[in-house]
């Protein structure tokens, strides 16, 4: 039996703008670490204890230690087929965006060029007082000091939507934007449940394009959509692109 159907495929090869969201799933077969290290110091953090202003003003060496750690595990990751996947997609389809919630650079890795980042890049960090762009480097998890900007002396923050902050405003009216133009919309490993990025796959919906949700389980959007392939991305994707470009090359010979 197929894990998708052939009007997915048929919509894919006609479409001239496609449009894919991806969540956590997406990368989870590139073995992403969570958030904590179960035989580690992070072990007794939790997200919400340091992902957000508070936490990073009252303790800025803590918190930009704990990213740098983070960091240093996205930086081992590579991407897996599903990013591999969607990269071909875009080079297969004339208009192409994906807008991930992820912030670990996987796309851009796999080759992806148009990426919207909705909770914005680990790997980036800058002054919350000039903004200028900064790095961590590895020194810093074992830092007695907090690291300060080179320009002015303010503190450096990674570049991540933390709890309590709003989304990227030109991000995430650009992903609508795209949401709303899709001829065809794939929500990729994504829960679908935090908003406003839940929303994307209903406006695509409701302006006409084909949904389809790649999930090895039940989303929020899985029953809205027009179909649920369930599978995980490194395992659907690839196959879903080759059957799209084969049917693209089949309809170019005819």
């Amino acid at each position: 039996m197929s894990l998708f159907s052939d009007a997915l495929v048929d919509a894919l090869a006609q479409a001239s703008t496609v449009a894919v969201l991806t969540g956590a799933g997406a990368s989870a077969e590139s073995g992403i670490a969570t958030f904590r290290d179960p035989d580690g110091l992070w072990e007794q953090f939790s997200p919400q204890e340091l992902a957000n202003v508070e936490a990073f003003l009252d303790n800025p060496t803590l918190v930009q230690g704990w990213y740098r750690y983070r960091q240093e595990a996205i930086e081992e990751a590579e991407p897996n087929a599903g990013h591999r996947a969607l990269a071909r997609l875009e080079a297969l389809v004339p208009e192409f965006a994906c807008i991930t919630q992820n912030v670990d650079n996987l796309h851009q890795d796999a080759g992806t060029e148009r990426v919207i980042e909705l909770h914005g890049n680990i790997i980036r960090s800058y002054c919350i007082e000039c903004g200028a762009s900064h790095q961590l480097d590895a020194e810093v998890a074992d830092a007695d000091e907090p690291v300060r900007c080179d320009e002015c002396g303010g503190l450096i923050r990674p570049d991540v939507v933390w709890f309590g902050e709003r989304l990227p405003r030109d991000a995430i009216e650009a992903a609508q934007d795209w949401a709303r133009a899709a001829d065809v919309f794939l929500a990729v490993g994504t829960s679908a449940v935090v908003f406003p990025a839940a929303d994307l796959p209903v406006i695509a919906l409701d302006h006409g394009a084909y949904v389809a949700d790649v999930n090895p389980d039940t989303s929020a959007v899985s029953g809205k959509a027009h179909e649920h392939v369930q599978a995980p991305a490194g395992e659907a994707l690839p196959r879903l692109v080759e059957a799209v470009a084969e049917r693209m090359q089949a309809r170019s010979a005819s």
